[in-house]
């Protein structure tokens, strides 16, 4: 080797090694940029309830509201024409029971915001959100055991969650949402064959075309905090660690992922997004399918609080971490953030 020649271990750079030639200006950044957010990589999610000219604050989300059907109409034309392609919907009942029932009602909440929407602007994708927690008076995510309840298996605890008898629920509620117009059916409870279940519901009932994207690997997350003030779903007892998952493991989000693919899911989805990017990388190393990434209400309400205080730049921060999120793997994003990341990207 050459005397004037050097390798990095010797603490001499040689003019070839030099990367910091590609950062000099912002053009010369911006064209070697690796990774590019875009309005199409995200989604909008919405909280509708009943009523009418309704846009209710919600405290802990700076920003968001509870939206009435018309208004949540509006919501989602300003966000198409913004080049935002899809909603995803979730939905406060008038009233709560056991089952659930609002949820699979052909003229509930969700239902009823469907239509509204896709009168307002067809093009746009609407997501239903297919969980029970909103729904139920206990505020878990399907059918519980309880003794004296026509599905009580006494070989199973009181306050369990019963998977099967809450499948068949599921499957009914995709029906009703998806013959109102969904075009995608978002099941987010992490049951055992949830995937399964609402595909073979939506296939026998001709509605083949509609879409499924699973919550695949959804954790049991301290970060969920303001969305149960925003979807006003809180468990009155117990968590919802029985069901979610474990935050330590990410093999069990493969499998969890494998088993939903099989089942025949279109798309799989990632819940939380930042404190999950490992394992959002791992899982679009191993399928081929579309994922899915959901930055959820605790990273979107920790942001502002931060940026309220002066800690850091709300839209910095932001866009910093919507790139993380789309750089580990997800091909879209469901963010609160959607509007406001559409503008500033655009300048």
């Amino acid at each position: 080797m050459s005397s004037t020649q050097h390798t990095p271990a010797d603490g001499h750079f040689h003019p070839h090694l030099r990367p910091r030639r590609l950062r000099r200006t912002e053009a010369l950044r911006r064209m070697v940029q690796e990774t590019t957010l875009t309005p199409a990589d995200f989604i909008l999610p919405l909280f509708v309830r009943h009523g009418q000219d309704v846009q209710q604050p919600i405290r802990s989300m700076p920003g968001q509201f509870q939206w009435s059907p018309d208004k949540a109409a509006a919501e989602a034309r300003a966000a198409w024409q913004m080049g935002i392609p899809a909603v995803l919907l979730f939905g406060i009942p008038e009233s709560k029971d056991a089952l659930g029932t609002e949820n699979y009602a052909p003229n509930g909440i969700i239902p009823a915001t469907i239509r509204a929407i896709k009168d307002a602007v067809p093009e746009l994708i609407v997501i239903s959100d297919m969980c029970f927690c909103e729904y139920t008076d206990h505020g878990h995510c399907g059918i519980i055991n309880h003794a004296g309840d026509p599905h009580y298996t006494p070989r199973l605890p009181e306050g369990y969650l019963l998977n099967d008898a809450t499948l068949e629920l599921l499957a009914r509620a995709s029906i009703v949402h998806a013959e109102a117009g969904a075009d995608i059916i978002a099941p987010s409870g992490m049951l055992d064959g949830m995937v399964g279940a609402i595909r073979a519901g939506l296939d026998a009932s001709g509605l083949d075309h509609v879409i499924v994207m699973s919550y695949a690997a959804k954790f049991a997350s301290g970060f969920y905090g303001p969305f149960r003030e925003a979807a006003e779903s809180p468990p009155q007892f117990g968590d919802r660690s029985g069901y979610q998952m474990d935050p330590a493991n990410g093999r069990e989000a493969l499998k969890e992922v494998a088993l939903d693919v099989a089942e025949g899911a279109d798309i799989v989805m990632v819940k939380p997004a930042l404190p999950y990017l490992d394992v959002l990388s791992a899982v679009r190393q191993a399928v081929s399918l579309p994922v899915a990434a959901y930055q959820v209400s605790g990273e979107y309400a920790m942001i502002h609080a931060a940026a309220a205080n002066g800690w850091i730049g709300l839209e910095r921060c932001a866009l910093e971490t919507l790139t993380s999120i789309k750089r580990a793997g997800a091909d879209m994003i469901m963010t609160y953030f959607a509007k406001d990341a559409v503008r500033w990207i655009s300048g």
